[in-house]
C-alpha cells in the first residue's frame, strides 16, 4: 500500500473512535493536517468540538441518520442509505481534492455491516484516503476483507463496561 497505512480499530469494547481521536491529535501536534468524518452518528461528540478548533483539523459535515436503523422503516432506510452513500461519494471528491496526511472514517465499519454503505464503495473511499494519507477506521464488526487489507488492525474487546452491568447510559464527556 505504499507509504500510507490502513488502521483498522474494531470490536465489541469502548475506545475506538476515542483511540482514532488520539491519533488525530497526535497527527495534529506534528502539524499535518487530519480530515474526520463519522458515519451514522450525530456530530455532537465532544471530541469533534475540541479537534475542529486546532489548525489543521477539519471536519466532514454530514448529514446524520434518524435513528437507530434497526428501528427504521423500509422507506426510512433507503433514504438514510442514499443519503450515507452519496455522503460517502462527497468525502471521497473532498479527500481527492484537500488531501489530508490522515482521515479518520469513524464509524465506517458499522454503516457496511448495517447496508448504507456497499463494499464498493468503501474500497474506493479507502482507496482515495489511502492515496491522500494515513487512513483510520473504526467500528464493530469490520469485514474480513477490510481487515486483510488492513496496515493495523486492532481489536477492542468489551470485558466490563457498566451498561451491562448497571444500564448505565452514554454519558456526556465520556462516550459522547
Amino acid at each position: 500500500m505504499g507509504e500510507h497505512k490502513l488502521h483498522v480499530y474494531t470490536g465489541d469494547g469502548k475506545g475506538k473512535t476515542t483511540a482514532a481521536m488520539g491519533l488525530a491529535l497526535r497527527s495534529l501536534g506534528h502539524g499535518r493536517r487530519v480530515l474526520i468524518a463519522q458515519f451514522l452518528k450525530d456530530g455532537r461528540s465532544g471530541e469533534l468540538t475540541a479537534l475542529s478548533a486546532l489548525p489543521g483539523a477539519a471536519v466532514f459535515e454530514a448529514e446524520p441518520i434518524e435513528g437507530f436503523v434497526f428501528q427504521m422503516t423500509p422507506e426510512a432506510y433507503a433514504r438514510a442509505q442514499q443519503t450515507q452513500r452519496a455522503q460517502a461519494q462527497a468525502l471521497c471528491e473532498r479527500i481527492r481534492r484537500d488531501a489530508p496526511d490522515l482521515i479518520v472514517l469513524d464509524e465506517l465499519s458499522v454503516a457496511l455491516h448495517v447496508g448504507m454503505i456497499d463494499e464498493a464503495a468503501a474500497r474506493e473511499l479507502i482507496g482515495a484516503a489511502l492515496c491522500a494519507g494515513e487512513t483510520v477506521v473504526t467500528g464493530r464488526n469490520a469485514p474480513d476483507w477490510l481487515c486483510e487489507m488492513a496496515d493495523y488492525v486492532s481489536v477492542i474487546r468489551a470485558q466490563k463496561h457498566p451498561f451491562d452491568a448497571q444500564g448505565l447510559p452514554a454519558r456526556e464527556g465520556v462516550e459522547w
